[in-house]
């Protein structure tokens, strides 16, 4: 049975179901993407290194050998053949860096912009180098415009460093630190070069100089915080070399006072322990920028591997959620359509038929009539309605088989009383036929005859309870009836006969089993012709043989009734109606039919040319004898 109205409860179970499955399926597709993301772009830095950092570390590495030179070469004039030679060099890292920067696609923004910065950088080259050329500029001014761009590659590193690992970004940002602190090494060398060919430290060099030193030792501490054991350990072990002791006095000695004045006789090595020192740094940078990239890969394929593992596990619990949220729906579903279908069962089928049943057979129901509910369900919500319907069957069939036994009653009291008012008036008719006989004044007889005529009626209306009862009135004739006779004896049954004309029927007769039951019907419907009708007008009673039977009408001139009316009226005369005390104003239609339900008659109501009602009564062959006879009871 498909739902009436609304919308079905198993789509609303998937509505309620279909929202915490999204947000689940939401949720792993987020995390999943987060840390897939992640590890693509993890293993993204490895072309990142080989395509922008090794470039830009190569072209930073020949940017201070190019600014020592310089340097040197403007505080002496000498050099120029190391600066053009050197220049070269500088060029070749140079275009080798951009054309793998152009072939780079799909950066960050933020890398973007860092690259753009550092070419812009890249770009004021060719102008520093006509200020060497020229002389216009002094040394340290040379050295902070080629820090300038040195230390744009360091903001490029920064923006490359930004890896979702924290650990690996602690390393990698400590790294650039160390490089960032090599770079400070290398000012500090072009200034110890301005220094040895002044002979003295002037302020402004020491003051520069002094900044380079501070800054180096800071981030030198605070990188060697950040590394590990693996990537310290060469760098610790600097610290404490001969080398990086001796450099550091050589630093120590350059910040005091004294060198303001003139060199100490230890100042003929200090660009050598630089140059030392700077080989060393070098090494151990170029080592730990291999050790980390090296880390690089692994750990974005233990990232992917932890998203494989944790995704797989996630999308089963997703999987299996969206399974049993579904299998759990169907089953639900599964029971109340069974319910629906048992309950619908029950009100439409057996409860109906044993109702039926009862209207005339009023015994105990059987245990299959009142079988209770079987419902296959789990759910105890789903049990308890099925037992609460099972209650509902067990009333509702105590209150038919109730209703039964009072109908049973009511239509037992009907037909003793009406059989013995059948009796009396019966025994009245005689005694009036009697008298009839008996008398010869026309007074007396017409009383008579008036009296006749009102115990007829009262007979007719006895025998109207016993037909509502469903029994048979007891009358009856043995031989077949003229229908002539059986019209006639109908209108003399109602009150108004008068006004009742009987057209000449066909020769036809009924058979004397039904002759009773056919006057009875016949004189209920023209009594309620006349009662329906104007008292001046006349009803016509006219019949004519068909192919099926005999086909008698009954035709007033009343008012008629309206279209709706007369539909409910024909559908309630085309089933055995079951009779309602509330509209016992139409007792006569209830005896109709009943009487055309026992008989196979068909009468239906519909309007007259003249305004009123036309009742067309259908008499099939098997009630019609083959020949007409003289009646005789």
């Amino acid at each position: 049975m498909p739902p009436t109205r609304g919308r079905p409860i198993a789509l609303k179970i998937l509505i309620l179901l279909l929202v915490p499955l999204l947000s689940l399926v939401g949720l792993w597709a987020f995390a999943a993407g987060l840390t897939g993301g992640d590890g693509v772009r993890l293993l993204a830095i490895n072309e990142l290194a080989g395509n922008l950092a090794i470039p830009s570390e190569q072209v930073n590495i020949h940017l201070q050998k190019e600014r020592l030179v310089s340097t040197q070469f403007l505080a002496t004039g000498q050099g120029a053949g190391k600066v053009a030679e050197q220049r070269k060099l500088t060029d070749r890292t140079l275009d080798t860096f951009r054309r793998l920067t152009k072939a780079q696609q799909d950066l960050a923004p933020g890398m973007t912009t860092q690259l753009n910065a550092l070419n812009a950088k890249l770009g004021q080259l060719p102008e520093l180098r006509r200020a060497v050329d020229g002389g216009t500029v002094g040394p340290l001014d040379i050295v902070e415009g080629y820090s300038q761009i040195v230390d744009a590659s360091f903001r490029m590193y920064d923006a490359m460093v930004l890896v979702p690992d924290m650990a690996l970004y602690k390393q990698a940002k400590a790294i650039t630190m160390l490089g960032e602190a090599k770079d400070m090494l290398s000012r500090e060398q072009a200034v110890i070069a301005v220094v040895l060919a002044k002979g003295k430290v002037e302020p402004r060099e020491r003051g520069a100089f002094t900044a380079m030193v501070a800054t180096r030792r800071l981030l030198y501490a605070q990188a060697l915080n950040h590394l590990d054991d693996e990537l310290r350990g060469p760098y610790e072990r600097l610290a404490s070399s001969p080398v990086y002791l001796e450099f550091t006095r050589t630093e120590d000695t350059i910040r005091g006072q004294q060198t303001t004045i003139s060199l100490p006789p230890t100042a003929a090595t200090w660009s050598v322990d630089a140059k030392n020192l700077w080989r060393a740094v070098e090494r151990n940078q170029s080592a730990a920028v291999q050790g980390i990239t090296q880390r690089v890969t692994p750990t974005a394929i233990g990232m992917l591997v932890k998203l494989g593992v944790a995704g797989g596990v996630g999308l089963v619990a997703v999987v299996a959620s969206i399974v049993l949220s579904l299998r759990f729906r169907r089953r639900l579903v599964s029971e109340l359509a069974g319910l629906r279908d048992a309950a619908t069962e029950l009100a439409e089928v057996r409860l109906a038929a044993l109702i039926k049943r009862l209207r005339g057979n009023v015994d105990p129901p059987t245990p299959e009539e009142v079988a209770p509910l079987q419902v296959r369900t789990s759910t105890s919500e789903v049990s308890d309605i099925v037992q609460a319907f099972n209650e509902v069957q067990s009333t509702a069939v105590e209150a038919a088989l109730g209703q039964a036994k009072l109908r049973y009653g009511v239509s037992q009291v009907f037909v003793n009383l009406a059989r013995r008012n059948q009796s009396l008036l019966h025994r009245q008719l005689l005694q009036l036929d009697s008298m009839e006989r008996a008398t010869e004044e026309p007074e007396t007889l017409a009383d008579l005859f008036k009296l006749d005529h009102l115990t007829t009626r009262m007979r007719r209306h006895a025998e109207s309870l016993i037909i509502l009862s469903d029994q048979a009135p007891g009358r009856g004739w043995r031989n077949p009836v003229a229908v002539h006779d059986v019209l006639r004896a109908a209108v003399a049954e109602i009150e108004e006969y008068e006004r009742v004309e009987v057209l000449q029927p066909p020769p036809v007769s009924l058979l004397g089993s039904v002759v009773t039951d056919v006057a009875h019907l016949m004189a209920e419907l023209v009594e309620n012709a006349t009662l329906f009708s104007p008292p001046q007008t006349k009803v016509d009673v006219r019949s004519s043989s068909t192919a099926h039977g005999l086909m008698i009408e009954v035709e007033d001139r009343g008012l008629g009734l309206p279209r709706i009316e007369l539909d409910e009226l024909n559908d309630r005369l085309s089933k055995v109606p079951e009779f309602d005390l509330a509209q016992s104003d139409r007792l006569g239609l209830f005896v109709v039919g009943r009487l055309a339900s026992r008989h196979g008659i068909k009468v239906t109501l519909a309007p007259s040319p003249y305004g009123g009602l036309t009742a067309m009564v259908a008499l099939p062959s098997s009630l019609l004898a083959d020949q007409p006879v003289l009646s005789g009871r």
